[in-house]
């Protein structure tokens, strides 16, 4: 019996290993506000959804580095749900305080962006396996909004 129990566990380790999982990517990040107290970034994610059923998304969570530090992070809890067999593109908001900024003088003052590393995490809920995290990452630089920008 516990033989048939065996063959069962690594049947079923074995299906899930080889299925077919969503895929992520950082399309884009660009600046999309500017307010007293902060600046507002939208990262723009593309996720590939290979079931033809919707798929709920519990969370996305996120972390903007520069310079070794982070300057940002959080989650965004309950942003909808992956189209059926299609692309879906998520906007995640990122905001950095101006008082980070400051303290990022020396990488700013040279060319008037940041250099940055973004790692989010979205996490799924696939029936029978469960909520899993597709971890997503990119590198590149943000420019800083100028004063046309603010005013």
């Amino acid at each position: 019996m516990s033989q048939l129990v065996d063959k069962a566990k690594n049947f079923v380790a074995e299906k899930v290993a080889n299925m077919k999982k969503p895929e992520a990517t950082v399309t884009n990040v660009d600046l999309k506000g500017v307010s007293r107290s902060s600046v507002e970034y939208n990262a723009q994610v593309s996720v590939i959804n290979p079931y033809g059923h919707p798929i709920p998304i519990c969370q996305i969570s996120y972390s903007l580095k520069s310079a070794g530090r982070e300057i940002a992070s959080g989650t965004m809890a309950d942003p909808g749900s992956l189209k059926a067999s299609d692309t879906t593109i998520l906007d995640v908001p990122v905001n950095v305080p101006y008082s980070i900024l400051v303290s990022l003088a020396r990488d700013i003052g040279a060319d008037w962006d940041i250099d940055y590393e973004l790692n989010l995490g979205l996490t799924i809920d696939l029936p029978v396996i469960g909520d899993i995290t597709i971890p997503v990452s990119t590198k590149g630089e943000i420019k800083l909004p100028t004063l046309s920008d603010v005013f």
